[in-house]
């Protein structure tokens, strides 16, 4: 109960903060850090993408947390995107049968341009 004319003291609240913002900062550092598992970070960068667009649009408080989510995952994204690309690109060419008519012309083409890619004997 108060006395008239005074006001009871409500402290403020609390600033709220963005779940969305950080778990897009979290998931695009991941997908930065995935990329060297062969491009497993590509899954995670789009997820944090998705979810600093969504935190922005809201507008939410953290809005540096979901820009900078939004710019690591958007890198991660295109630097996988550019492996990728590449990589086909190199299996293209070996998978060319005019430019290699045999198997074996083939598969010494893919040891040569793939050194880390083993054939593994089937048990």
């Amino acid at each position: 109960m108060t006395m008239p004319g005074y006001r009871t003291y409500a402290p403020p609240a609390p600033p709220r903060r963005s779940g969305m913002a950080r778990a897009s900062l979290v998931l695009g550092i991941v997908g930065l850090a995935g990329l060297v598992v062969c491009l497993l970070g590509m899954i995670p960068a789009l997820v944090g993408l998705v979810l600093g667009t969504v935190s922005l649009a809201r507008g939410d408080s953290e809005r540096g947390a979901a820009a900078t989510g939004m710019i690591c995952s958007a890198v991660a994204l295109l630097l996988g995107s550019m492996a990728l690309f590449w990589l086909l690109g190199k299996a293209a060419q070996c998978g060319d049968e005019s430019k290699y008519p045999s198997d074996t012309a083939r598969k010494g083409c893919v040891e040569r341009e793939f050194p880390f890619a083993h054939a593994t004997a089937s048990p």
